[in-house]
C-alpha cells in the first residue's frame, strides 16, 4: 500500500513543490525516512507516530517507508510532519488519498496531535495557488493563507478535526484573510528642535529612497531623527505590503496573519553577526537587511558595528538582494533597503568642542572613521553634520512642521516618479540608473559645467558620480521642476562626503 501527497520545502521567499511518498512494506516493523532530510525533519517519526496514538490508532506491523522527493533537494523544518502522517494515514485507509491529491500540505504536529504553526505557510498557500490546489495548514495560519486568493484553505486545529473534516464529518470553516494593520505612529518631527539641514535631508532621503548618514554628537538627535522617517514614507501598497509580508512569514514573523501598511524599520544593535545582518546561519533565515526590505535598516553608531559585517552590506546595496551561499543551497532574499546610518564624529563624540574633547583631537577622529570603509561610505547618498542641540534650542516653541506636512510632500514626489518609472519597473529615483540615468536625471549646461567642476574637486567616483545625479533628480522633483539645474547639483554635492586630505 502506497500514498502520496504534496508539500514543499523553502529556499528563500521561494517554494519549491515536494512529493511525501509513503509506502508500507512486509517486514519487520520500522519508520524509515529519506530525502536529504535535516534533523527537525528526521525527528518528525517520533511526532508524527505520537500524534496517531493520540487518535487511538496503532501504526501497522509493517516497515513504512517514506521518500522525500526530490531527494537532492534539501528538507528543512517542521512543517513536513502534518504531510508525512496524512501519508502514512492515506497508505493505512484511514483518508482517502485522492482527497489529499488536491491540497499542499503544511504544518507541525505535537505529540496530542494539535497542529501547530511554522514558519512560510503563506508561500506554501502562493505556491498551491499557482498549481491549481488547496491548502491544509494550522488553524493559527489560516487567515495568513487566505491573504492568497481564492484557494481552498483547510485550517485545521488538530489532526483528528482534519480527518473529520475530509471524510465530511464536521466541516471545518473557511478561515479568512486577516487584518490589515493601521499605518503605525513613531515619533513626529515636532519633537526635534533645531537640526534644520538634518531635517532637510531627511525630507530628501525619504523622497527618493536614499541612503543617509548622520554624523554629530551625542545627544544632537540622530536616532530621533531616523526614529521619525518611517512616519514621513509613504504607506506600503498592497504588492509592496505582501512582499514584506513573504519575508516575514518565512522568519515566523507573521503573527495572525496580520498584512501592514507600515515600512519596516529595523535597527538592529552593533554586536551584530554577519549572519544577523545579511541572513545565513546553521538553517538559513533571512537578516535584517532582508528583515527591512521596502523599509529602513538603521544602524546606529556604525564604526562600533565590525567592519566585515559592514562591508557584506555593500552588494545587497546595490544589488536589492542579498545571497546566502551553502555547501549544500544557494539561497536568495529581497534586500531593498533604505540604509540610515549615525555615528559620532570620533570615539568621545565631542570632536571640536574645546571643553569636552579628548586629548587625542583630531587622529582620534581620523582612527574612529576609518573603521567604516570607503566603498560603504561611497554607496551613501546623503553625509549630513549634525550639531549639537544647547538649552536654549530645547526651550524654543515646536517647529511648525511635523511629520504630517512632511510625509504629505514626500507622497507627492513619491507619485511623481512612480508615474515616470512606471514603465520600467523601479519605483524610485534611487534605483535610476544608466539609459534611465541618461534619460531622466541629464542636468542642463549650467549643472553639467558645475558637476564635472565638482568630480575633479571631489574626485568623484562612477558611483558617486551616479548618486550625485539621483539625489539631484529628487531635489528637482522636490522644487517641481522637470530639469535639473545648477541649483539643485549645488544642493546634492553639498551633502556629498568629501574626500580625506592627503
Amino acid at each position: 500500500m502506497a500514498a502520496i501527497v504534496a508539500t514543499v520545502a523553502y529556499l528563500g521567499l521561494e517554494a519549491r513543490a515536494v512529493e511525501v511518498q509513503v509506502q508500507l512494506i512486509a517486514g519487520l516493523p520500522a519508520f524509515n525516512l529519506v530525502g536529504l532530510a535535516d534533523k527537525a525533519v528526521g525527528e518528525s517519526r517520533e511526532r508524527v507516530r505520537g500524534a496517531i496514538a493520540a487518535m487511538g490508532l496503532a501504526l501497522p506491523p509493517k516497515r513504512i517507508a517514506v521518500n522525500l522527493s526530490p531527494a537532492d533537494l534539501p528538507k528543512e523544518g517542521s512543517h513536513f510532519d502534518l504531510p508525512i502522517a496524512l501519508g502514512l494515514l492515506a497508505a493505512m485507509g484511514v483518508v482517502d488519498a485522492e482527497t489529499l491529491s488536491e491540497y499542499v500540505i503544511v504544518g507541525e504536529l505535537t505529540l496530542d496531535g494539535r497542529i501547530a504553526p511554522s514558519p512560510g505557510v503563506l508561500l506554501a498557500a502562493l505556491h498551491a495557488a499557482e498549481i491549481g490546489k488547496g491548502l491544509i495548514c494550522p488553524a493559527a495560519q489560516g487567515a495568513e493563507a487566505a491573504w492568497s486568493g481564492s484557494i481552498d484553505v483547510v485550517a485545521a486545529p488538530d489532526l483528528l478535526s482534519l480527518i473529520n473534516h475530509l471524510k465530511g464529518h464536521g466541516l471545518l470553516p473557511a478561515p479568512g484573510a486577516g487584518a490589515v494593520e493601521a499605518t503605525g505612529t513613531g515619533p513626529d518631527l515636532r519633537q526635534v528642535r533645531g537640526q534644520e539641514t538634518a531635517k532637510r535631508a531627511l525630507e530628501i532621503a525619504a523622497a527618493g529612497n536614499h541612503n543617509l548618514l548622520m554624523v554629530g554628537p551625542p545627544g544632537s538627535g540622530k536616532s530621533l531623527m531616523a526614529s521619525c522617517l518611517p512616519g514621513i514614507l509613504p504607506p506600503l501598497d498592497a504588492g509592496e505590503a505582501l512582499e514584506v509580508s513573504m519575508v516575514q512569514s518565512v522568519a515566523g514573523m507573521l503573527e495572525g496573519g496580520r498584512l501592514t501598511r507600515t515600512r519596516p524599520f529595523r535597527a538592529p544593535h552593533h554586536s551584530a553577526s554577519m549572519a544577523a545582518l545579511t541572513g545565513g546561519g546553521l538553517k538559513v533565515k533571512p537578516g535584517e537587511v532582508s528583515m527591512a526590505h521596502l523599509g529602513v535598516l538603521f544602524l546606529d553608531e556604525l564604526p562600533e558595528f565590525q567592519r566585515a559585517v559592514l562591508d557584506s552590506l555593500r552588494q545587497p546595496l546595490e544589488s536589492g538582494t542579498v545571497s546566502v551561499a551553502r555547501a549544500n543551497a544557494h539561497v536568495t532574499y529581497p534586500a531593498r533597503v533604505q540604509l540610515v546610518a549615525a555615528m559620532n564624529p570620533c570615539r568621545c563624540g565631542y570632536l571640536g568642542d574645546a571643553g569636552l574633547a579628548c586629548a587625542r583631537a583630531p587622529k582620534c577622529a581620523a582612527d574612529y572613521q576609518a573603521k567604516v570603509s570607503g566603498p560603504l561610505l561611497d554607496r551613501i547618498d546623503l553625509h549630513v553634520e549634525v550639531q549639537a542641540v544647547s538649552a536654549v534650542d530645547l526651550m524654543l516653541p515646536p517647529p511648525r512642521e511635523g511629520s504630517t506636512e512632511v510625509a504629505a510632500r514626500v507622497a507627492e514626489v513619491r507619485a511623481v516618479q512612480a508615474t515616470r518609472y512606471r514603465e520600467h519597473g523601479i519605483r524610485t529615483n534611487a534605483e535610476i540608473d544608466g539609459e534611465l540615468l541618461e534619460r531622466f536625471a541629464t542636468p542642463d549646461d549650467a549643472g553639467r559645467a558645475l558637476l564635472a567642476q565638482a568630480a575633479e574637486a571631489m574626485r568623484l567616483s562612477a558611483r558617486g558620480y551616479t548618486r550625485i545625479l539621483r539625489v539631484a533628480r529628487t531635489i528637482a522633483d522636490m522644487a517641481g521642476s522637470a530639469e535639473i539645474g545648477r541649483i539643485h547639483l549645488a544642493e546634492a554635492l553639498s551633502y556629498r562626503r568629501q574626500p580625506p586630505r592627503s
